[in-house]
């Protein structure tokens, strides 16, 4: 949880923001609230995703600090810190099969 001046409080995470243009798409990763839209505000700004090219650029002190303070990172920012050795945790299966029914 982040504190605002105000005395509110509100979640924030670490997520993707989609640009480039159509069937070409990149990402920003900022940190944004969590309710906010993938193209709405975000408050600061950590790197770009590329995941065409398969390549990323991630200013990793300022992700930890933003941690620290309570940013949640999405599951695929997780698993992008995790590949760039900047958190050292297992990655999330992001697509998990359910379990199959037996046939009678």
């Amino acid at each position: 949880m982040f504190v605002l001046y105000t005395g509110q409080e509100i979640m924030l995470a670490i997520k993707l923001k989609r640009i480039g243009k159509k069937g070409q798409a990149t990402y920003r990763i900022v940190v944004a609230e969590k309710r906010s839209k993938m193209t709405g505000k975000f408050t600061d700004d950590l790197g770009w995703w590329n995941p065409h090219q398969n390549k990323s650029v991630i200013a990793g002190e300022k992700a930890l600090d933003w941690m620290k303070k309570g940013a949640q990172p999405t599951a695929t920012v997780h698993n992008i810190l995790v590949k760039k050795g900047i958190i050292k945790t297992e990655k999330i299966e992001l697509h998990k099969k359910p379990p199959k029914k037996e046939k009678k």
